[in-house]
């Protein structure tokens, strides 16, 4: 049977466009306070299918003490194959801070499309979040929390972002090979 499942596996991938994504969500930098960790997820069209590695994670709490920048060195390691280049994935991230007590708040959404160019990308992805009301901005001065968004398609998403009142929070920084295969037979040059 695994003769089978292998021979399957390999027939598929040849009349498919391939996309290897391996790399690492470096860190964070710019953010009012210490203590983050990162939330991640990539998101794809409808063509594209998962051969290996893992869609979504989260990196440990980095609390640097003397730097500007909190390093996660999350490693990314993913591999699709598709038939078209609608739908190409976009990496999205939430940057949250633990504080003290264990508690968790949002710092920042972002997202950024991975390269469609073969090759090792360094990359910056800036980060906001909801402002919300003048009453909840207030609260969070000195309880915490903040408002979120209820579908985390919105940050990706289409027009309802842009309705948002949001502000400019720190970056995140990424080093992405990318690795094309088989994506002449459908007309791209890489």
């Amino acid at each position: 049977m695994d003769g089978v499942s292998i021979f399957t596996h390999i027939s598929l991938s040849a009349d498919m466009a391939e996309l290897h994504i391996i790399g690492q969500i470096v860190g964070a930098s710019g953010f009012p306070q210490h203590s983050l960790f990162c939330k991640w997820g990539v998101h794809t069209g409808g063509a594209w299918k998962l051969l290996s590695g893992t869609v979504e994670g989260q990196t440990q709490v980095d609390n640097p003490q003397n730097e500007d920048m909190a390093f996660w060195s999350h490693p990314i390691d993913i591999h699709f194959t598709t038939k078209g280049l609608q739908g190409w994935p976009k990496l999205h991230l939430q940057v949250w801070h633990q504080d003290s007590f264990g508690r968790n708040e949002l710092y920042g959404y972002s997202f950024i499309h991975v390269p469609s160019t073969p090759g090792t990308h360094a990359l910056l992805s800036p980060t906001w979040r909801p402002l919300g009301t003048w009453q909840e901005q207030i609260s969070q001065m000195f309880v915490g929390g903040g408002p979120q968004l209820k579908s985390p398609n919105l940050i990706y998403g289409g027009a309802d972002r842009y309705r948002l009142q949001t502000t400019a929070m720190g970056q995140v920084h990424l080093e992405l090979t990318v690795i094309l295969r088989n994506f002449d037979r459908f007309g791209v040059e890489c």
